[in-house]
């Protein structure tokens, strides 16, 4: 600072060259368009991420359909501007007259965009954001928003999510009673499962409870609002029926306070809130937590408890805190498979052998456990040493233990839900299994899988390889459920037809001797040779060809399919089936 001259005041938050655009955006907007929009604050609210200003926009005269929002003449929006131009702004109301309806986040805020990074598109301005806002009007006051297609709509709008809280899975279907007991297992450090029912210690016990219906506001950030929010009109049961002993709130509370005593001074107390959907079907889950301070608390108030009045919502503090966990809700009647639509789906639930877990077995196995089968049994008396983890499915821990094993204890790790192991009987485990893949190019199990297909009928028998020169060719040959011939017949009639067609040169590889330098030795010393290729190469074949088998478990179709990975060398179309 210079002697004499009086010091500059630097602005408590100075604008970004983005909200400075935005705003003059919307005072010229203002003035060109004053029947349309008329801008309410002389001088904008700055906070440290967003500025705030006030518009109010004609909306008397959108027409309004069944079940659609209600508006007024006029409705004032309060639009917040980010610092960067990255995320849309927001568009808030300062009353309750919207909570509940679709896409009106905890009573308040418009969701205008359900998915930012598609539908914001920064060079459009605020141009672009009030005629999305325009749009969302015209469609909410015609009844066009479906509820059912509201995200996190049951709990106001908002995924609720406290930094450093675990992540807590839940797979089990949750009863349609009001209180139901629930038990907590850790799993990692940033995991727990829950279990309805209870388990004993070290698993800690938490309840259950159903509301009778949504929570447009959200469930708050404290105990207070959350049993606040319970109580609010709508959760204390139907209309007609008698009132309940306990309000919602101190049912609740005197069911945390239950659970809190059955858990050690010193843990975290967590429940689950389940949640009505405005539009029916599954319950939305919301699990919480009390901080350990305030969970030994409410064990201190719960050994004076009054069974009968149960816990007074006025006993709580009202800063103690709600920690809202990450819920994984993985309960088979809200969760649609992400692969639900694609070929992989004809594994779940089947029973696959893989003999074989070299460079396409490894990955094919990852992949289909993936994908859902029931019972994966493996065959390969190997051991992991470190060169195949350049391309093999393996693991540094993993070297020195036998491929089998090592590649069960992945699976393991991939599902809780797979049935994994070596095989014992491999017989047994052929006539066993819907889906037998040979991924070891050996003569004996191809010899194996001919017996195989004698018997009739018998599992869908796929042998897969790839070439060795590169590693980006693929050849899985498919003998059906009801074909007689082995693969290896089937091989032997697609190998004739592919050497005699030059369209197929590209292929020719995969049934003709390597050249010199084609095939690779590892290693000096006795070391047999094997094929060129990295963990993306095989990777992609291996995925490739287990879709493939995928396609014939749905269409019971005999032959040889032969695919190449883009950079495969040579001319030739990437993928040519020859049926059988």
């Amino acid at each position: 600072m210079t002697k004499g001259k009086p010091a500059t005041a630097r602005p408590l938050h100075q604008l970004s060259s983005w909200q400075e655009q935005a705003l003059a955006e919307l005072r010229d907007i203002a003035e060109q368009h004053a029947d349309a929009v008329t801008l309410v604050t002389a001088t904008p609210a700055v906070t440290e991420t967003r500025v705030h200003v006030t518009i109010r926009l004609p909306t008397g005269d959108l027409p309004n359909g069944p079940g659609g929002l209600r508006l007024r003449d006029h409705e004032d929006f309060i639009i917040g501007i980010g610092r960067s131009r990255i995320s849309p702004p927001q568009a808030d109301v300062e009353h309750q007259r919207f909570a509940g309806f679709p896409h009106v986040l905890q009573g308040h805020r418009l969701c205008i965009y359900l998915d930012p990074s598609r539908e914001w598109n920064p060079l459009a301005g605020m141009a672009g954001f009030l005629d999305r806002l325009w749009a969302w009007l015209g469609d909410a006051a015609a009844g066009r928003f479906d509820a059912a297609t509201a995200m996190y709509h049951a709990v106001g709008g908002v995924l609720h999510l406290t930094d450093g809280t675990p992540t807590v899975v839940i797979r089990d279907h949750v009863p349609d009673k009001p209180v139901q007991r629930a038990s907590l297992q850790a799993r990692t450090a940033c995991r727990l499962d829950m279990t309805t029912g209870a388990l004993p210690p070290p698993a800690l016990a938490m309840p259950v409870l159903r509301l009778p219906r949504d929570l447009p506001l959200g469930a708050g950030l404290t105990l207070a609002q959350l049993l606040e929010l319970i109580d609010s009109p709508g959760n204390s049961g139907p209309a007609g029926h008698a009132r309940p002993v306990l309000s919602p709130a101190r049912a609740f509370l005197t069911s945390l306070a239950a659970s809190a005593l059955r858990n050690a001074s010193g843990t975290c107390q967590y429940f689950t809130l389940a949640v009505p959907h405005p539009a029916g079907g599954p319950v939305n889950l919301l699990v919480g937590r009390l901080p350990a301070a305030a969970s030994d608390e409410l064990r201190r108030l719960a050994r004076v408890l009054t069974p009968r009045l149960g816990l007074d919502p006025s006993q709580i503090r009202k800063e103690v805190p709600v920690e809202w966990c990450r819920v994984s809700d993985e309960r088979p009647d809200v969760t649609t498979r992400r692969d639900d639509q694609r070929p992989i789906s004809a594994f779940r639930g089947k029973s696959v052998l893989v003999w074989g877990c070299g460079g396409l077995g490894s990955w094919a196995a990852e992949f289909i456990t993936r994908a859902g089968a029931a019972r994966i049994s493996l065959c390969d008396d190997a051991i992991v040493t470190g060169g195949l983890l350049v391309r093999q499915d393996y693991a540094e821990a993993d070297i020195g233990l036998g491929k089998s094993r090592a590649l069960a204890a992945r699976i393991r790790a991939i599902s809780d839900h797979v049935e994994v192991g070596p095989v014992s009987d491999l017989e047994g485990a052929i006539t066993s299994a819907d889906v037998v893949i040979d991924a070891t190019v050996s003569i004996a199990v191809g010899q194996a899988l001919t017996a195989a297909a004698a018997a009739q009928p018998h599992a869908v028998l796929a042998q897969v390889a790839t070439d060795s020169g590169t590693g980006a060719l693929g050849i899985l040959t498919v003998s059906a459920a009801g074909n007689p011939d082995s693969p290896a017949v089937i091989d032997t009639s697609a190998g004739l037809a592919v050497l005699s067609d030059p369209a197929l040169e590209l292929y020719h590889s995969l049934w003709r001797e390597p050249l010199d330098g084609q095939e690779l030795i590892p290693t000096r010393g006795c070391s047999a040779p094997t094929f060129h290729g990295s963990a993306a190469d095989l990777a992609a074949v291996a995925a490739c060809l287990v879709n493939l088998i995928a396609l014939h478990m749905a269409t019971p179709i005999s032959g040889t399919h032969l695919i190449a990975l883009p950079h495969a060398a040579g001319p030739g179309p990437s993928h040519h089936f020859i049926p059988a």
